[in-house]
């Protein structure tokens, strides 16, 4: 397969957990993608979705041949021969449904790895055999990003190899929205969506400084999980000065998007506070850029609750028709974890019928 059918075919970070869920417990499929996108994640995702299931994380990287089993001495004599204990981690003494995750295949010892083929093929771990409804599945980064992930052709024939694609700027805000990730960041990656662009995309790594790229190897660089660490550290802001602050963010998502970050930093610093919004809505600051805007709707999605969405509903048309179109986009995800809390207020259902001329082109 080229590359550009590689491409072409990606999936997203939602599409690799469907195939997982669908076909997890008879095949492994190794997940292949970009440094920090979320991969290992996809333990929680699937454990949510999967309550009988039990998750069990291995860390291939840092495992040799011996970790994977020890002989169980306390028996050896008595049965005559020596039977091997294996790492708990491999959830195999569970005697139930687990949820494996082979994290870092490709980074792993070749020992281990070959140790590991059997567990993914098999669904064994040395004698014993998981659970038929457990789910075995794999992460590995791609080869071309350098970072040292082998993967050899009789491995490889063993699984199925999906390359997952970047999660794309707004792909993370619909995530950020529901995960309490900072204002700041989420008007940031708005204003600046090619710092999760994809570096094949980029001949050139001068020409986008946000992004980790093979030839330069940038040790401070965005992605997802980088952006996440960026979002703690704003929220611990209040605690520490705007120069640690910036020092702190150069060393996460380098040197440009700390400055260009900080600079919605103090954008926020001037927006409508939430408690304005929330007990005068009709005299609350109305802010003049667009960007402020984007993060005044992004704040009111991360942090709406039943308590002040009547206040929200009196404020929102104070804003222009594409803020409130974005919000009530927002609100709309089906992913949205606050959906029903603004899709059962009355205030929200009357804005709906009084603007259906703006989510004409949705109908089917």
């Amino acid at each position: 397969m080229n590359n550009s059918a590689k491409q072409m075919y990606a999936q997203s970070l939602d599409e690799c957990a469907e195939s997982i869920l669908a076909i997890g417990h008879l095949r492994t499929i190794l997940m292949q993608g970009d440094i920090g996108n979320g991969k290992t994640s996809m333990l929680t995702t699937l454990t949510e979705r999967l309550s009988n299931h039990t998750p069990c994380y291995f860390d291939a990287t840092t495992k040799d041949l011996g970790d994977m089993s020890i002989p169980n001495i306390s028996r050896m004599n008595e049965q005559g021969y020596v039977s091997m204990v294996p790492n708990e981690e491999l959830g195999a003494h569970l005697n139930k449904p687990i949820i494996l995750m082979i994290d870092e295949f490709g980074k792993a010892n070749p020992a281990v790895k070959l140790a590991l083929l059997r567990v993914m093929q098999e669904r064994t771990v040395g004698s014993i055999k998981l659970h038929p409804d457990s789910i075995v599945f794999a992460t590995t980064n791609k080869g071309s990003e350098g970072v040292g992930d082998l993967l050899q052709a009789h491995a490889c024939n063993r699984i199925i190899l999906v390359q997952v694609r970047k999660t794309s700027a707004l792909e993370w805000i619909d995530w950020g929205i529901n995960n309490g990730i900072h204002t700041s960041v989420l008007g940031f990656v708005k204003d600046f969506p090619s710092v999760l662009q994809p570096f094949e995309e980029v001949k050139d790594p001068t020409e986008n400084s946000y992004i980790f790229h093979p030839q330069l190897q940038r040790v401070s660089f965005t992605t997802p999980r980088s952006l996440h660490a960026a979002s703690d550290i704003l929220h611990a802001r209040k605690n520490l000065s705007d120069h640690t602050v910036t020092a702190l963010l150069m060393g996460t998502v380098g040197e440009r998007a700390a400055m260009d970050m900080m600079a919605f930093v103090k954008l926020a610093d001037q927006l409508p506070s939430l408690d304005s919004i929330k007990n005068d809505p009709k005299n609350a600051k109305v802010p003049d850029s667009a960007s402020a805007t984007c993060m005044v709707v992004y704040r009111s999605l991360t942090s709406m609750d039943k308590d002040w969405i009547n206040a929200w509903m009196d404020y929102m048309p104070r804003l222009n028709k594409e803020a409130q179109g974005m919000f009530v986009n927002g609100a709309r995800n089906p992913k949205y974890s606050k959906i029903d809390v603004v899709m059962s207020n009355a205030k929200f259902t009357q804005w709906a019928i009084d603007n259906t001329f703006m989510f004409t082109a949705d109908k089917k």
